[in-house]
């Protein structure tokens, strides 16, 4: 019976030892981490009501930060020095110790975050939250100082190579001015905003060597002939992203339309409906894929960083085209020349048409994560459940992306040459992004 006792009396001793081992062991981020700041980034755009070219230029340094972080930390991870314009060398700080990078990384996301956002408290919210929850789960309270530490050293070094690309001269810049020519672009209804981002190609890209760098083919041009190349594309936007759309057609319109811009008229005042935007669905795409090949925190951050400067310069690339060819909306040009009461299907974004967005960025964000996850990546994309849009099963990034530039023909918002040509940038767009990124040497 002593004996039997003893036994037992050493077991769970030995249990005690081993939990104490256990929580001792100091814990570790996740995926999941990381895809709570992009979430807490999301939700904060949502409330500005913050523009697609804008949004990707948020994600990008921020995502850069906690790259930046690992890269000095993880040697899977490979610097950017050499990749990205006029990047710094900013290394590691010699004097800290302690610290826990994958938590530093977090850090010095939710900093850059907080700062480049306008509401950028609610960032700075979300980060006591993550500093008392780490707490909970095991992290010493000297390795949370020095992880953030690290974290703002870094934070401040990204905001000051964000504060070089030029973006903070385009207030300085004189008011856009309409050109006011047959063929031109106009404010659409029914809020005839100012047009968004005039200047967005003026800013410094990350990896482009210039804004023109992949100048598309121009557009067809602009004539009211009947006989005409032009007039027969809006017969055709007329005739196909009218009306006589199937339910799927609509589907697929209302599924990508990702359009911060869009308001509801109740007669008395336009109220915004506070939609996501188009880089902030791809994010939730990079998400979904990083879940369900249970990525480690490493190529998570990766991934989110090496899309998100992929979309950044996408949109330098095709900002610098819409306001280059300044190209006439569907919208406006049908109910000019064939049916003064016309409405299409979506809301139509303010920005001259040519060359269409979704379809430049969609496809270079399928050509990066394709790189990532492989070419037979079957996923169902519910990033939209919580705005009442429901979800859609894909069997490849590259068949989500051409559904997103199709979208927008069926939407009534894009004439065809501007989403063929689209798709054909993007694509240069997201190969040049991977090449020189994945060529970056430590």
């Amino acid at each position: 019976m002593k004996k039997v006792f003893f036994i037992a009396v050493i077991f769970v001793l030995s249990a005690i030892l081993n939990g104490c081992r256990r929580s001792n062991k100091q814990p570790a981020l996740t995926n999941q981490d990381v895809h709570k700041v992009v979430a807490a980034m999301t939700n904060v755009m949502i409330h500005d009501a913050t523009n697609p070219p804008l949004a990707a230029r948020f994600f990008a340094y921020t995502c850069l930060a906690g790259y930046e972080v690992l890269s000095e930390n993880d040697k899977n991870v490979k610097s950017l020095r050499g990749a990205l314009n006029e990047y710094p060398v900013i290394g590691k700080p010699k004097s800290l110790s302690g610290y826990d990078y994958r938590l530093s990384a977090v850090f010095a996301m939710l900093e850059t975050a907080a700062k480049l956002q306008p509401s950028g408290t609610q960032i700075i919210q979300f980060e006591q939250n993550l500093a008392d929850s780490c707490k909970l789960i095991g992290f010493d309270a000297d390795v949370i100082d020095s992880s953030k530490h690290y974290g703002q050293i870094i934070s401040k070094k990204i905001l000051a190579y964000a504060k070089k690309d030029r973006y903070n001269r385009i207030s300085n810049y004189p008011r856009y001015k309409l050109k006011g020519t047959p063929g031109s672009w106009e404010p659409t209804p029914p809020a005839y905003m100012v047009p968004v981002e005039p200047y967005f190609n003026t800013i410094r890209p990350l990896t482009l060597d210039s804004a023109a760098q992949f100048v598309p083919d121009p557009p067809i041009p602009f004539s009211t002939n009947k006989n005409s190349a032009f007039y027969k594309f809006l017969l055709l936007s007329y005739a196909k992203s009218g009306k006589d759309l199937t339910q799927e057609q609509k589907n697929i319109a209302n599924f990508w339309d990702c359009n911060p811009f869009a308001v509801q008229d109740d007669g008395h005042m336009l109220i915004g409906l506070k939609k996501i935007s188009p880089g902030a669905h791809w994010m939730g795409i990079a998400a979904i894929a990083c879940k369900q090949t249970n990525a480690d925190f490493s190529k998570t951050i990766e991934v989110n960083a090496i899309l998100a400067i992929g979309m950044m310069d996408g949109f330098i690339c095709c900002w610098e085209d819409k306001y280059r060819t300044n190209r006439i909306r569907p919208e406006t040009a049908i109910r000019k020349y064939i049916d003064p009461n016309w409405k299409p299907l979506l809301q139509t974004p303010p920005f001259p048409e040519y060359i269409s967005g979704h379809s430049v960025v969609s496809t270079l964000s399928a050509v990066i994560l394709t790189h990532y996850f492989g070419s037979n990546f079957h996923y169902t994309d519910n990033v939209e459940i919580a705005f009442g849009v429901p979800p859609r099963k894909f069997s490849s990034f590259e068949q989500a992306a051409k559904e997103a530039a199709i979208s927008r023909f069926w939407g009534g918002i894009h004439f065809m040459d501007a989403i063929d040509n689209g798709i054909s940038q993007g694509t240069k767009v997201g190969d040049w992004v991977l090449a020189k990124t994945t060529k970056a040497s430590k």
